[in-house]
């Protein structure tokens, strides 16, 4: 049997792979369910991200502040460093206080080989003279500097991205303002 020639009478109806090719009407839909995901993800990863940079910049700025309000004074004792440490937990507000570590000393140069710890305070391991190191020109012999450090355990929230703790940390070097150096009366 010959195949049968179609019928002018009838239009020619084409294939449904054919009818689907030409279809436009779902398209945008599609569009949107394969973009969808790699837009939430980028989302949520800047998100997270700025929450991080948010964190570091506080842990940044405790140090600065607890060196400043250190090297403004004249005399200091351990009463007034707990305040002024005090303050780093109000700054890192709304973050969580609880993996926040801060120290604050005096140091003074003895040589150009030898460092002096004269006081510190605070809820982290103490000073090492033998592994301290303060930039080069930052003191002369004779001279004092007050050195904060802050510490910071930072646990996103999301974990989508920054998945576990994020240890952030910094230091601060200040030369004293009023005095050569701060004596702490019971340091």
């Amino acid at each position: 049997m010959s195949p049968q020639p179609p019928r002018p009478d009838l239009p020619m109806r084409p294939g449904l792979l054919t009818r689907f090719g030409r279809d436009r009407a779902g398209v945008s839909a599609i569009e949107f369910a394969l973009i969808t995901p790699v837009v939430i993800f980028l989302y949520l990863g800047v998100v997270e991200f700025s929450q991080g940079y948010m964190a570091q910049k506080r842990v940044s700025h405790v140090a600065s502040m607890v060196a400043d309000l250190t090297a403004r004074r004249s005399s200091i004792n351990q009463e007034q460093l707990g305040d002024i440490l005090s303050v780093g937990a109000l700054i890192m507000r709304p973050y969580s206080t609880n993996t926040l570590t801060q120290r604050v000393a005096s140091v003074t140069r003895i040589s150009a080989t030898e460092l002096r710890i004269d006081w510190q305070v605070g809820d982290t391991e103490a000073l090492n003279v033998a592994t301290l190191t303060i930039p080069a020109g930052m003191i002369a012999d004779g001279e004092t500097l007050i050195i904060s450090e802050t510490g910071y355990d930072y646990d996103s929230p999301v974990d989508y991205v920054m998945k576990g703790l994020t240890h952030l940390s910094h230091r601060t070097y200040l030369r004293p303002r009023e005095v050569d150096f701060i004596p702490c009366a019971d340091c």
